[in-house]
């Protein structure tokens, strides 16, 4: 398994978050009519997506199971792992 930083992953994100919010603002002084289009539209183009989503969620884990099944005999003849 592979570890992840909590901290690291959640201020990427904050990053990200920012980053967005500030091409927003940009886009609001430039054009504003198409800012607040964009507003209102991203919430129902995010809806319309979540099948889309979830579909590739399912896909992926259905693969990881494959594979894991498939790998385990490998994984059961190789022995013991040592330290």
């Amino acid at each position: 398994m592979e570890r992840v930083d909590w901290w690291a992953a959640r201020t990427a994100a904050f990053g990200g978050i920012m980053v967005q919010f500030l091409l927003w603002a940009i886009l609001f002084l430039l054009c504003w009519p198409v800012a607040i289009l964009a507003l209102i539209l991203y919430p129902l183009i995010w809806v319309l997506m979540l099948p889309f989503r979830l579909v590739g969620i399912t896909v992926t884990a259905v693969f990881s199971l494959l594979r894991a099944i498939l790998l385990l005999p490998a994984r059961v003849l190789e022995g013991p792992r040592r330290p």
